[in-house]
């Protein structure tokens, strides 16, 4: 079974603030393929015109260059806002800490009170992050937390965290339809080589028989979701007819630490890279697993692809990205807003996560 409710998106209209990045641009291929039209919202900081290029001539898509952080620009009604909107990984999230925080604070607030104009329903794509270096393991949604509210990573934790204090207080001061999901490690098609993140470090430096850097002991654990089974999740959460009353964990529970990661993915690539330690960055998360529970009793979901599957179109994927074929010219973009071309076209690789219950 996909997505509960899979008609009845047709022809609404959609909003995904964030829509040009890793995970929002798979996100905007699910919606249009389930008959929305859909309009993408995107500053291109970290966003990726590469990643909607194959959408040029689709009719029920747009772009639109704007900040969150900023007054939107004019648009038409919405029935549905996905706000995925900042900065996900650590090297881009501290480049600009206070645009980072601005953007889950003001960007969040901008993107709600559109949703209570439009009678929209709102979704907010919330991370694992709000649970800092957790002390409770597996973390269940009633965590609160151990978090460092003023070190380097805390533009991003405590962005996140107020975004979801803010969703929260709309839907109680203004009975907006609100959902949260806090998104834990994701992985596939579509991440930039340049994120900073484990699996795109690893894969990366296998790929070109570079060192591999491994933080700390290598003994720190991760969850790994393939981005398909993700937006599946997303998707499910937006359809429920009912708001959850709360936030909702969406990731794989499968744990495992980095080491184990590196000599997995050392295998699928073949390489004989040798391992380069370095120090641990302050307030990285030492364990990290979510608990489900929520995701599977009100949503029927659980991620469906093994890591070794999603691996390899991962693998495959940047070995295409770091190793480009001849660029090859792009067709025109249709009804784009903007100013700037599209670099060369990636398919989307969701079909991987067919099969869902």
């Amino acid at each position: 079974m996909t997505s509960r409710a899979m008609g009845e998106q047709d022809g609404e209209r959609v909003l995904v603030a964030g829509g040009a990045g890793f995970i929002g641009s798979h996100l905007v291929d699910a919606l249009l393929a389930r008959g929305a039209s859909v309009v993408v919202l995107d500053s291109f900081l970290t966003g990726r015109r590469g990643n909607l290029a194959h959408l040029g001539r689709e009719a029920r898509f747009e772009w639109v260059e704007a900040d969150v952080t900023r007054p939107l620009p004019k648009l038409p009604r919405f029935d549905r806002i996905f706000n995925l909107a900042c900065a996900a990984s650590p090297p881009h999230y501290q480049a600009d800490p206070m645009h980072t925080m601005m953007t889950s604070v003001v960007g969040t607030n901008h993107l709600l009170e559109r949703a209570r104009e439009d009678g929209a329903r709102f979704l907010q794509a919330s991370t694992s992050e709000v649970y800092g270096d957790p002390e409770v393991h597996p973390q269940t949604e009633s965590y609160w937390g151990n978090v460092n509210p003023t070190g380097p990573r805390a533009c991003y934790d405590e962005g996140k965290r107020s975004a979801e204090t803010l969703a929260f207080d709309f839907e109680r001061v203004h009975r907006l339809d609100v959902r949260v999901a806090r998104i834990f490690n994701t992985y596939g098609p579509r991440m930039r080589a340049d994120d900073g993140r484990v699996v795109s470090n690893v894969v990366c430096q296998a790929l070109a028989d570079e060192p591999i850097t491994v933080y700390g002991d290598g003994e720190q654990t991760r969850s790994f979701c393939y981005v398909a089974d993700l937006v599946e999740g997303l998707m499910r959460l937006m359809d429920r007819e009912k708001s959850p009353g709360g936030p909702v964990n969406l990731g794989n529970p499968r744990e495992m630490t980095v080491a184990e990661l590196v000599a997995l993915v050392s295998r699928m690539t073949g390489t004989r890279s040798p391992v380069v330690r370095r120090p641990l960055p302050v307030d990285d998360p030492q364990r990290r697993r979510p608990d489900i529970t929520r995701a599977q009793d009100l949503l029927g979901w659980s991620p469906q692809v093994p890591l070794e599957q999603g691996l390899e179109a991962t693998i495959a994927w940047f070995a295409r990205e770091i190793r480009p074929a001849e660029p090859t010219a792009v067709p025109g973009l249709g009804r784009f807003v903007g100013s700037r071309p599209f670099p060369p076209a990636e398919p989307a690789l969701g079909d991987l996560a067919q099969g869902q219950p």
